[in-house]
């Protein structure tokens, strides 16, 4: 029998269940190396491998994944959180296996460095300072002009994201940023940055190809909160065709090209601007509504490159995938989720899962932790694939009670 290579994912989040079982698929022996194997539920669930190291420290993945190839034999490396992309590209680099350049993923995730990129090379984004202090916050607000969007620099998942509308909001996320409310890596960075209004979009690539654009509906502001995606997304052919184009161009002006990237517009009254640039993948449920929408399964793909095999991203099928995301609307003490299996059984649903458990404590961040679950439905047209997730949303239920742990 011959023996399986192994196939090394740094941290696991969310997407980690599938990058398993795409490995597995592809004949791999899938290992996760992360910081705290337990937050990964799927990792006990299924059964599979997993080494508790600090993820954070380039060394120690080294000098372990140095003896995992002497056992096993490593036949590729990814991640798929912001936090260790850069890390996963350092260690394709020092074990020689395929991956993406760690220079442009650097750039990228400095947010600052980003806009500064885009902007030279005559990229439309929105105006924006970089501030260290609540001096310069307020100075950075008067000159781009109320209403603003603070960010952290560097970060994911809207985390530390908010819209300040007026003076008073603007002061109370300047406090939260940098009186400890929020958890900085390094030396605080605050992204000032004009409020693009409009439709907002993303396109997934891999490699120098668009393979689908997607359409985005966020919860109540002044938070950023996903509540509703549509791929593909309701574009003309030439609204289409200058968001592939300015995705390519945002390429080029980074560096980047090898595997896969995110990347998320506005559609305003001067055309398409770039928000983000992101050198990944998507988390889910975008990869499932991708593999729905036209069959390209970007996380085996995405595996396949990685262990330097040739890739297919040939579409094929076409029809309409929606997700509904399941966000909490208090804070409190999940005491129970009623009517997934009933929704599940809906006809054009293709998934409904849930986060939580009973008993979990809710204190919603405002952010993509704010989730509890998810359900997708596909059909051939948007009206009805919106109808049948708005039907299984309906039938799913929940109690939260207040607490004061809370």
């Amino acid at each position: 029998m011959t023996k399986r290579r192994a196939f090394i994912l740094i941290e696991g989040h969310r997407s980690g269940p599938l990058y398993a079982q795409a490995a597995q698929r592809l004949g791999l022996y899938p290992i996760t190396l992360s910081s705290d194997p337990s937050r990964h539920g799927y990792i006990a669930a299924e059964g599979l491998h997993a080494i508790c190291i600090d993820t954070s420290n380039l060394d120690a993945l080294i000098h372990e994944c140095s003896q995992l190839h002497a056992i096993h034999g490593i036949a590729g490396i990814t991640g798929g959180l912001d936090s260790v992309y850069l890390t996963v590209a350092k260690l394709c680099r020092h074990f020689g296996l395929p991956g993406p350049a760690p220079f442009p993923i650097e750039q990228c995730y400095d947010k600052f460095s980003q806009r500064q990129l885009l902007a030279q090379a005559g990229i439309p984004v929105p105006a924006h300072r970089i501030a260290t202090s609540a001096a310069d916050i307020e100075s950075s607000a008067a000159e781009i002009g109320l209403p603003v969007i603070l960010k952290p620099a560097a970060g994911s998942g809207s985390w530390g994201v908010r819209l300040c509308r007026n003076v008073d909001e603007l002061a109370e996320h300047t406090n939260h940023l940098l009186e400890g409310g929020h958890l900085w890596r390094s030396p605080p960075r605050v992204l000032v940055e004009e409020f693009a209004q409009g439709p907002q979009y993303y396109s997934d690539i891999m490699g120098n190809e668009v393979i689908e654009i997607c359409a985005i509906d966020f919860g109540p502001l002044p938070h950023f909160v996903v509540r509703q995606v549509i791929c593909p997304a309701l574009l003309t052919t030439d609204q289409h065709k200058k968001i592939s184009d300015l995705s390519l161009d945002c390429l080029r002006a980074i560096g980047l090209g090898w595997g896969p990237a995110n990347i998320e517009f506005r559609w305003t009254k001067r055309g398409p601007v770039v928000i983000e640039v992101n050198p990944r993948l998507s988390g889910v449920p975008d990869p499932q509504l991708i593999h729905l929408a036209c069959g390209v399964d970007l996380i085996t793909e995405h595996t396949k490159l990685a262990i330097g095999h040739e890739w297919n991203l040939r579409k094929t099928r076409s029809q309409t995938a929606a997700a509904r995301m399941l966000v909490a609307d208090r804070d409190g003490v999940l005491n129970w989720i009623h009517g997934v299996a009933n929704a599940t059984e809906l006809p054009g649903i293709k998934e409904v899962k849930i986060f939580v458990t009973p008993n979990t404590v809710i204190v919603r961040k405002g952010d993509d932790r704010d989730f509890m679950g998810y359900v997708i439905a596909a059909s051939p047209n948007p009206a009805q694939s919106e109808e049948i997730l708005r039907r299984a949303v309906e039938l799913i239920a929940w109690s939260i009670t207040p607490d004061s742990i809370a």
